[in-house]
């Protein structure tokens, strides 16, 4: 292919010299739990968000379980309570509130951010809820006004889920007056899987939150329910991010920057250059900070277009081809009427996003795109 959907390899290139002497680093010292380095990326991450308290842990969903369990643990939520998640997302973020006996309540997504639809939150309220999740689906803030006033009109625990949208900003401040995702509510998880912006070399993540409770909570029950060696307060689980990782992580941390601005202008290219009307072309949002994790398309002929691409050497994704909903293990949701999450389920495509992906690269796929003639 001409153009790979994502080549890892590439992507880290540019930090490989400074990758290898960061692990070389973390192996010379003989610490590799809970040293150095994790303790700056935490100070960093939370920096980063403008928020106080940063865990480091094991991956995205674990951190989303983590903080609904110490929620629970804390007596602030039940295993009864109810809370609203967007359908159009990725599967993690239901399976957190289930794995921790919570009920989800789906809302749908607006058709142009993609997001969850404010507007029809409070449709979804009932005395059950407790919480609320926004997700910041493709690296698109999901926060506005309508939901920050919803949340505090009915005392809604508000958990963003930050898996894609690392160093994002809402045109809205958040909770605590912040603009910047994975601080705009209570808590936030974050994913560092290796396609994100800030990825790993292997799976971790990171909960992050102004809460001193909530972040002694996290860590102890991230480290097997420990508050100090050998004295286990809560049923724990081991959820803790690996050192090396961690290194890695403040390799990268330090591009993030460079990152999110050649991912903007890959996203602007896309904007300018993509002219074919059979195209739906994500928007552009001048009032907020968009990271660009995927760039979705949508077209009515999907799997007609996508080999048209994959022919002319450009490989696509979907994101995501079968939502939660329509998951075999959330069958009772299948009935649920959400029209826009099923529309961009079916017709969505994700064209190649992230180095070493150039604006150059993005007009030379735009030219391809717009010979499809369906």
């Amino acid at each position: 292919m001409k153009f790979s959907f994502l080549d890892l390899a590439k992507a880290n290139e540019p930090y490989m010299e400074q990758l290898q002497e960061a692990a070389c680093n973390v192996i010379k010292s003989g610490r590799y739990l809970h040293g150095e380095q994790t303790n700056l990326l935490e100070q960093e991450i939370a920096g980063l968000c403008e928020a106080k308290y940063c865990i480091a842990v094991s991956n995205g969903l674990d951190a989303l379980r983590l903080i609904f369990r110490a929620y629970i643990e804390m007596g602030v939520l039940h295993h009864e309570d109810h809370v609203i998640v967007p359908a159009n997302t990725y599967i993690a973020s239901i399976l957190a509130v289930s794995d921790n006996g919570m009920t989800p309540c789906l809302c749908d997504a607006r058709p142009d951010t993609l997001n969850m639809d404010s507007s029809l939150i409070e449709n979804l309220i009932t005395p059950a809820v407790r919480a609320i999740m926004p997700v910041h689906l493709y690296g698109t803030p999901c926060w506005d006004e309508q939901l920050m006033t919803i949340a505090k009109r009915y005392n809604l625990k508000v958990i963003e889920d930050n898996a894609q949208a690392i160093g994002a900003k809402s045109s809205v401040p958040g909770l605590f007056g912040t603009f910047t995702t994975g601080g705009l509510g209570h808590a936030s998880a974050i994913s560092f899987y290796p396609t994100k912006n800030l990825g790993a070399l292997g799976d971790a993540g990171a909960v992050v939150t102004n809460d001193e409770h909530l972040a002694k909570t996290v860590r102890a029950i991230a480290n097997y329910g420990s508050d100090r060696r050998y004295h286990n307060i809560y049923l724990g689980l081991n959820c803790r991010m690996d050192e090396i990782q961690a290194a890695m992580l403040r390799v990268k941390l330090s591009y993030l920057n460079v990152e999110n601005m050649r991912r903007a202008e890959v996203a602007q290219t896309y904007d300018q250059q993509i002219t074919n009307p059979l195209v739906k072309k994500p928007e552009i949002f001048d009032d907020m900070i968009h990271i660009w994790h995927q760039y979705v398309i949508r077209v009515e002929k999907r799997d007609a277009m996508r080999a048209y691409l994959e022919k002319n050497g450009v490989m696509t994704d979907i994101h995501y081809a079968t939502p939660p909903h329509r998951q075999p293990c959330y069958r009772r949701f299948q009935s649920y009427k959400l029209p826009v999450t099923n529309d961009i389920a079916d017709h969505a495509i994700s064209l190649p996003m992230g180095y070493p992906i150039t604006p150059d690269d993005a007009k030379q796929i735009a030219q391809i795109i717009n010979g499809f003639n369906g």
